[in-house]
């Protein structure tokens, strides 16, 4: 047998020579050597093939596995990432202590083929299920923990319009985070959201890099603006104020990146964090069929340079819903005052949609620097000339559209 890696060779023995007499004992004890290592490669295969055999054994449902009776214990939350198999789903309840094995689970899912459509989310189980309970209990919408909704334009406060509030995304975190857990509903209150958001470093907020500088300068209670995009969010009950938001932000800022921030801004002549202000613009003033149109006119103004003279964020500071501002308003100085001031305020102004992003990062072309809703349905006419716009926007007053 040849040892071209010199595992067996003993480096004081020139193997080219004989053994002299003499050698005799050195020659038994390199014997023995060999014997101990081959009993060693041996047992590393037996080990291996063993342990192979038994995955083959789970996967083809060859012999018994271990099952719990009854529907469990105490209370328990688990997680379905996006794309896990029932295989998967099944390794987590067994890495929780919900079921015995994961076979128990896969056995009690062949008579139910909805465990194949569990969605990925948070889910309240129960420890030392049964595999058919936990199966039941999988497949009941009661148990998955409700998702986040955020939606375009929202923002991080509640807006109150007339009686009526509209929850910002701080209330929905808040909403989100209740559980009843061993019969004790616990939850974190909106103001503990809010205060863990203003208060804590940025970076433990799992702020990325490109916003970061943006972030430290901005007020406290404006600087988490904009990160949170439109998408449904998966969040975790019974975190802290402070874990709950980092997961969100993480989430948003790969959402972020599948819309194109920030590798898709390098041609814009805009940082990425602008661009993200500018997406927030667009989502306010415009719907989304006039989004390239809106984002042209404000490429334009900032390029003239020209003030951009959105009331949308003077109402963002005065946390008011309404589509127009008084005479006062556009008079009183603050930098979200775009009638007084050049240039993007400092923050986005609410949550962007991918559809407002895209507008962003390639606008319509032209150069129409005007625009006013002239439609009730919300579609703006947009106009060159001073002239021009002023005879849509009184058409519009006639018209009734505000």
């Amino acid at each position: 047998m040849s040892d071209d890696l010199g595992l067996f060779t003993d480096p004081d023995v020139d193997e080219r020579r004989p053994p002299k007499r003499d050698n005799r004992a050195r020659d038994k004890a390199k014997k023995r050597k060999k014997t101990v290592l081959w009993l060693v490669v041996a047992l590393v295969l037996s080990v291996g093939l063993g342990g192979a055999y038994y995955g083959y054994r789970e996967l083809r449902g060859i012999g018994s596995y271990d099952d719990f009776t009854g529907s469990g214990e105490t209370d328990t939350i688990v997680e379905v990432q996006d794309g896990d198999v029932v295989s998967q789903i099944a390794s987590t309840l067994y890495d929780n202590g919900v079921i015995a094995s994961a076979r128990a689970f896969i056995e009690a899912s062949k008579s139910d083929a909805r465990v194949t459509s569990i969605q990925p989310g948070f889910y309240l189980m129960k420890t030392k299920m049964s595999g058919e309970q936990a199966v039941a209990r999988m497949i009941d919408p009661k148990t998955r923990v409700p998702a986040v909704q955020i939606i375009g334009g929202i923002k991080l406060a509640d807006i109150k319009v007339g009686d009526k509030v509209v929850k910002g995304i701080y209330s929905q975190l808040a909403d989100a985070s209740c559980t009843e857990k061993d019969g004790v509903k616990k939850c974190l209150t909106a103001d503990e959201i809010r205060a863990a958001a203003e208060q804590t470093d940025p970076v433990a907020l799992g702020v990325p890099e490109w916003a970061l500088a943006d972030v430290k300068k901005a007020e406290p209670q404006y600087r988490l603006e904009g990160l949170i995009m439109r998408g449904v969010y998966q969040v975790k009950p019974g975190v802290s104020a402070v874990e709950m938001i980092r997961s969100v932000i993480v989430a948003s800022t790969q959402k972020l990146q599948g819309a194109g921030i920030p590798g898709g801004t390098a041609n814009t002549g805009f940082r990425p964090y602008e661009i993200l202000v500018i997406a927030s613009l667009i989502e306010k003033e415009a719907i989304e069929k006039d989004f390239t149109k809106v984002s042209q006119v404000i490429y334009n103004r900032l390029k003239e340079p020209m003030a951009l003279q959105f009331d949308s964020t003077i109402n963002y500071k005065n946390n008011q819903p309404h589509i127009r501002t008084s005479d006062a308003d556009r008079a009183k100085p603050g930098p979200y005052n775009t009638y007084k001031n050049l240039g993007l305020p400092p923050t986005p102004i609410g949550s962007p949609s991918q559809q407002a992003i895209a507008a962003a990062m390639k606008p319509e072309g032209g150069n129409i620097m005007y625009f006013v809703k002239c439609e009730k349905d919300g579609t703006s006419c947009f106009s060159v000339t001073i002239d021009e716009h002023n005879a849509k926007d009184e058409k519009a007053r006639k018209d009734g559209v505000y």
